[in-house]
């Protein structure tokens, strides 16, 4: 995607603030799907998803190229300093390859990840459950909303 075409739209709830890509799917796993040609996406994790793994330490993937990919396989992990994670296919068709840029620089990849830090690529179908910019922040307020609601009730019962 072009730079100048690469618009985005400011999002704020409680203490998340990020822009999002106006032009990219979104999963309700919060992945992220840019579709570079007709059926062939690159795939990343969304800046939610970033913040609740914390900085990205490693990476892999089990797929590699011309693998047939469905939705639900897990095809690789993500390791993050909170956390660590399995990377779920949101499409089916065949795994094209990872980010090898992102290999050789986790930090800046991980700050970048609505463009350089791309996890993988895919060409096929994504998963029907992937939806636009305005379906995918309904499911990040809902997301948050629920957090802070437990954050709430977990204060609630240190106090007392």
């Amino acid at each position: 995607m072009d730079k100048a075409d690469f618009k985005t739209r400011f999002y704020k709830k409680s203490t998340f603030v990020t822009h999002l890509p106006e032009n990219y799917l979104y999963s309700p796993t919060h992945y992220w799907l840019n579709e570079l040609e007709k059926g062939r996406y690159q795939v990343g994790v969304t800046k939610f998803s970033t913040r609740m793994l914390g900085n990205l330490v490693d990476f892999g993937f089990e797929s590699k190229q011309g693998d047939k990919i469905k939705t639900g396989q897990i095809i690789g992990w993500i390791e993050g300093f909170k956390a660590i994670t399995d990377i779920y296919c949101i499409g089916t068709g065949e795994f094209i390859r990872s980010n090898l840029e992102l290999e050789n620089d986790l930090e800046q990849g991980w700050k970048n990840n609505y463009s350089t830090g791309w996890l993988f690529e895919f060409s096929g179908e994504p998963d029907s459950r992937c939806m636009i910019l305005d379906e995918y922040i309904k499911v990040l307020d809902t997301t948050i909303e629920k957090i802070l609601e437990q954050q709430r009730k977990a204060e609630e019962t240190e106090d007392s």
